[in-house]
């Protein structure tokens, strides 16, 4: 699709005398503007002017909503949060990159004032989580990993390996035998990526 043909929101497509209005736009001092991000259509209907509208991607349209169980990888730790980019929404890969944050107080359903960040993920983790809320304006999600099935699904240790989980909050190098403290997701297989 050619990227000329994609509008932002707010931009001037065509004045008034040249068109009418369609989904997607709307009218001020005489001309058409774009009313959301998508691509231009211009259908000539029975009336004299033709009808433009602006129709969204319907891949790019796929946005976390509440709810929603995501796939994303860890960015960074600190002892209060783990940020992460989500990468699919359900099995769905994401065009661009949607940062999240999973709290501390997020992370287990029990004993939630013992949690440790660092005993939970690693950076490059990749992690099943629930969206719980579509937090500030850095479209920054908040999201949880406080139920069995959610957490880390494929952390990789010191030594480069694929760890194997070997209970809910530890993981094993099968190279070095290391054990390594993760909150670890009881993956369902529906969710797994391969």
């Amino acid at each position: 699709r050619d990227p000329l043909s994609l509008y932002v929101a707010g931009e001037r497509l065509c004045s008034t005398e040249e068109a009418t209005a369609g989904s997607g736009t709307y009218t001020r001092h005489g001309f058409i503007f774009s009313s959301l991000a998508g691509c231009l259509e211009r259908r000539n209907e029975d009336s004299e002017l033709p009808v433009v509208s602006v129709v969204r991607d319907s891949e790019s349209q796929l946005l976390p909503n509440v709810g929603a169980v995501v796939t994303c990888k860890v960015c960074s730790i600190n002892s209060r949060f783990a940020k992460v980019h989500i990468l699919y929404v359900g099995s769905t890969p994401l065009k661009s990159t949607f940062r999240g944050t999973i709290r501390r107080e997020d992370i287990r359903a029990t004993e939630k004032d013992k949690v440790e960040v660092y005993k939970s993920f690693r950076p490059s983790d990749i992690v099943l989580a629930k969206v719980i809320s579509l937090g500030d304006a850095q479209s920054n999600y908040l999201l949880s990993t406080a139920e069995n099935e959610l957490g880390v699904v494929v952390a990789r240790s010191e030594a480069g390996v694929q760890m194997v989980p070997i209970s809910w909050c530890e993981m094993q190098c099968p190279r070095t035998h290391t054990k390594e403290f993760r909150k670890v997701a009881r993956v369902q297989p529906q969710f797994l990526q391969t």
